[in-house]
């Protein structure tokens, strides 16, 4: 047991509460628990009735069956990535972001109809990450084809069109436009070019000494010191030269299962 709680507090604070999050509320709803409607966000039962935890429940409501496995992992994968890459150090200015990540999706996808983000954030998540590994990485899709990574977070629009239609393809492009104005106002798109916004993302000092207080971490990468591309090459993304490719790269889902449809 406690060589297994030693394995967890190896994940970063921000990705083990992510997971958390997730597990905690779709697994209850799976077992019958807890009602979904419960954890939906409900507009007007969020304003007016103030049920003010559907604003966090609706994040990580995940699908049944095989499709949550696969969505789980990849919210890991890209959230450890993000957070033990580019911010290295820095996982208060992780959450004091998603924050505002998270705000940003709901304004896009409320009118959309959504009652679930789940799948918009994950978007998010990977549009991020892929936008700042460096150039020349690869992923590895149900470990049949190798693509470029910065594909991949179109690639996750075009299985929401296939398997959930315009509607969730739809959200999935909120999720993606969120993504970018993340990495357009903290991160910037030019190299060694930091965001407009960079100087008013980072973490309240109450949250930078609970996160990431005395944890001996090695420096951060900054926003604008590497620009996109700078900050993922110790981030589980890996290079795959042309003539040395492996199967062992990126992400592997083993299936051909919809990743998290909601």
């Amino acid at each position: 047991m406690d060589q297994f709680v030693a394995e967890l507090r190896k994940i970063p604070p921000v990705t083990r509460s992510l997971l958390a999050s997730s597990l905690g509320i779709t697994l209850p709803v799976l077992l019958n628990i807890l009602s979904p409607y419960k954890v939906l966000f409900v507009k007007e039962l969020v304003f007016k009735k103030l049920e003010i935890w559907r604003l966090y429940t609706s994040f990580f409501l995940g699908p049944g069956g095989i499709s949550y496995v696969f969505e789980l992992i990849m919210l890991y994968r890209t959230a450890d990535q993000l957070e033990s890459g580019p911010y290295t150090g820095r996982s208060a200015d992780l959450a004091y972001q998603l924050v505002f990540v998270a705000a940003s999706i709901i304004g896009l996808t409320v009118p959309l109809g959504a009652y679930i983000f789940t799948r918009p954030f994950i978007v998010a998540l990977v549009y991020l990450s892929s936008s700042l590994a460096p150039p020349g990485a690869q992923t590895s899709l149900f470990g049949l084809i190798t693509l470029p990574v910065k594909y991949f977070p179109y690639i996750l629009i075009g299985m929401d069109f296939l398997t959930g239609g315009p509607g969730a393809a739809a959200q999935a492009v909120a999720g993606a436009v969120a993504g970018h104005a993340w990495l357009w106002a903290v991160w910037g798109t030019s190299l060694g070019v930091a965001g407009p916004l960079a100087g008013y993302a980072k973490a309240p000092r109450w949250l930078s000494d609970w996160l990431d207080g005395g944890n001996g971490r090695r420096p951060p990468q900054q926003p604008g010191t590497g620009g996109p591309g700078a900050g993922m090459a110790a981030a589980g993304v890996h290079v795959v030269p042309p003539r040395t490719r492996s199967s062992n790269t990126g992400y592997k889902w083993g299936s051909g299962q919809r990743l998290g449809a909601n």
